[in-house]
């Protein structure tokens, strides 16, 4: 079935975006919006995870497009939960076919109308079940109706010329597909993840891969149920999208996953299994395979994929030679939609910055443009600036830390090693969490959440003075520390890692009045690997100004409520001396 659609008239948008900044030098675009395009929905039959799966899924054509005069396609899927007909997914269809492209929109595997299980972008089977959608657009096979798109721009037969672009659930299966399928020219994976072990289960402490987290139940359980109760919301019987080895929507080992999180316990070989899963269907093993041109797009105000992830992929995919650029935009699944931004379920790609910098991507990869300036390797949004045409600041690198303090043990972070003072101080948890940083689902349902707060007694922070200039943080924190616990020494001897010390890292910016903005509300949970010895905690990046006459105030907690923590009481000391304290990087920009 086919329908003609007038001239998509709205500026195209991304549901994660940002604004319009930075002046980018690009020519004129080689697909400027216009025209007209029909729509056909479709079936297409794959082959993915050992099931037969109905895809469901609409092909955009723009107006004047044939066999004689193709163009190049942009293949795109919705974001975890949803479907192709989101907001945010068909309105992807609908401003690329506007800018000439031939655009095919469908449901991810287990979503919408298309069935099979949903398998958390695994390159195997996702990313294979996107592979023979490309394998359409090359006209190479047909639809499950016969339909056959034999009017996209080859590059050799049985190669068409596609990007991929989307967020979240829809980014990760791009890079999945492009590891698996090389004929994919272009990507822009949107606030996504590079290791969903970190993502759920997240461990801050450098250095320690096979140790685990602390347990994000509230998003992850947030998830799990949305995605359970898909064949009801769907109202589609559909048999390949149930499955009867022990969990209803996903599949089985997802189920273990999730289950092994909420019990609370890591005994060795189920952690091992836990953390071969999880990141084995992530990115960061499979990246070395990924040689399409990458744009990420990452979103500050993001507790479920910190900015964290997207550096750890962007480092990846450059260190291999790959071609990578990387944007940090205000809005993630925690909010900071902010005027000018780029709104997917809006559309507007002319207007933001963002939306801009993907038109270059896709017109340097696409359409070949070779003049046209796909803008600078980084480039991060400041909430501080009001100005809307200069919101973004850009540079060569993500910036490294650049100016050190102390944590002395009068409670003072100072910026020289000799003002430490010797001193020693302990914090206990209690059997309930005592620390707050967020209620992670109440920013997607609208909700108030209570601001972060700390329990007495159950933490410790260091603050510096009033600090006498503007100082602009861009990138991750690292702290170095060393804690003394007798109780938490006995109990990591247990084999069983949930016994290991569990604390929260997170930095606070203190205004005069002792008012405390927690940024985004990030925290950096560590499970320590070994509480005899010192460790290092890279704390979610942020970008954030403070400001003259605020002070830094570095929290360690005892808890979250966001997260699973202590098994059992362990109180905690710090000891500082000059020779003996921890240590606070800060990547400080500007002077």
């Amino acid at each position: 079935m086919s329908r003609r659609v007038p001239g998509f008239r709205v500026p195209l948008a991304l549901t994660l975006g940002t604004a319009l900044t930075v002046p980018l030098a690009l020519t004129a675009p080689a697909t400027a919006a216009t025209g007209q395009y029909t729509v056909t929905a479709l079936k297409l039959t794959v082959q993915a995870g050992g099931r037969s799966c109905v895809v469901d899924a609409d092909l955009y054509r723009p107006a004047g497009v044939d066999r004689a005069h193709p163009a190049p396609a942009v293949l795109a899927t919705n974001g975890f939960g949803g479907s192709k007909n989101d907001g945010s997914t068909n309105t992807i269809g609908k401003a690329f076919a506007e800018r000439g492209y031939v655009s095919l929109v469908y449901s991810g595997l287990g979503f919408g109308q298309s069935g099979c299980l949903i398998s958390l972008d695994d390159p195997g089977i996702d990313g294979t079940a996107a592979s023979q959608l490309i394998d359409f657009l090359a006209g190479t096979r047909a639809a499950d109706d016969g339909t056959r798109a034999d009017f996209v721009t080859l590059d050799r037969r049985g190669d068409p010329r596609v990007g991929m672009i989307g967020g979240s659930y829809g980014g990760a299966v791009q890079l999945a597909t492009a590891a698996v399928d090389h004929r994919v020219d272009a990507i822009v994976p949107m606030i996504t993840w590079n290791d969903l072990a970190y993502s759920l289960d997240p461990n801050n402490a450098a250095g320690a891969p096979r140790v685990p987290g602390a347990f994000k139940w509230q998003w992850t359980n947030g998830f799990y149920l949305i995605g359970e109760k898909q064949p009801i919301t769907a109202a589609n019987l559909d048999p390949s999208r149930i499955n009867s080895l022990g969990c209803l929507h996903f599949v089985t080992d997802a189920c273990d996953t999730v289950r092994t999180l909420n019990a609370g316990s890591y005994p060795a070989q189920g952690t091992e299994d836990l953390l071969s899963y999880a990141r084995g269907v992530s990115p960061v093993t499979y990246l070395d395979r990924v040689k399409a041109p990458t744009l990420l797009v990452q979103g500050q105000a993001d507790t479920l994929f910190n900015l964290n992830e997207a550096t750890a992929t962007y480092k990846a995919l450059k260190a291999r030679g790959t071609q990578v650029k990387m944007i940090w935009q205000n809005v993630g699944h925690s909010g900071g939609m902010a005027a000018g931004e780029l709104d997917l379920s809006q559309g507007n790609l002319e207007a933001s910055y963002v939306g801009r910098r993907i038109v270059a991507w896709f017109d340097r990869y696409l359409n070949r443009s070779r003049h046209t300036d796909t803008g600078p390797a980084f480039a991060y949004y400041r909430d501080w600036i009001t100005d809307p045409t200069d919101t973004y600041a850009t540079a060569d690198r993500v910036p490294s830390a650049s100016r050190t303090l102390y944590l002395s043990g009068d409670g003072k972070l100072v910026d020289n090693r000799r003002k430490v003072t010797r001193g020693s101080r302990t914090y206990t948890n209690a059997t309930v969490s005592t620390s707050h940083s967020e209620s992670s689902l109440y920013g997607l349902l609208g909700l108030p959440d209570p601001a972060p707060y700390d329990t007495e007694g159950t933490y410790l922070g260091w603050t510096s003075a009033p600090l006498t200039r503007t100082t602009d943080v861009v990138g991750a924190p690292r702290a170095t520390l060393k804690v003394d616990s007798p109780a938490a020494e006995a109990a990591q001897r247990s084999g069983d890692a949930a016994d290991k010390l569990v604390l929260f890292a997170k930095l606070y910016d203190v205004a005069p009045d002792g008012t405390q903005t927690l940024v985004h509300r990030l925290v950096a949970p560590v499970r320590v690997p070994d509480v005899r010895r010192g460790f290092t905690v890279t704390l979610p990046a942020i970008v954030h100004r403070y400001e003259k006459g605020h002070r830094l105030r570095f929290v360690v907690a005892a808890s979250d409520d966001a997260y699973f923590g202590n098994r059992g009481v362990k109180p905690v000391t710090v000891v500082s001396a000059p020779g003996r304290t921890g240590v606070l990087e800060l990547p400080v920009t500007g002077r």
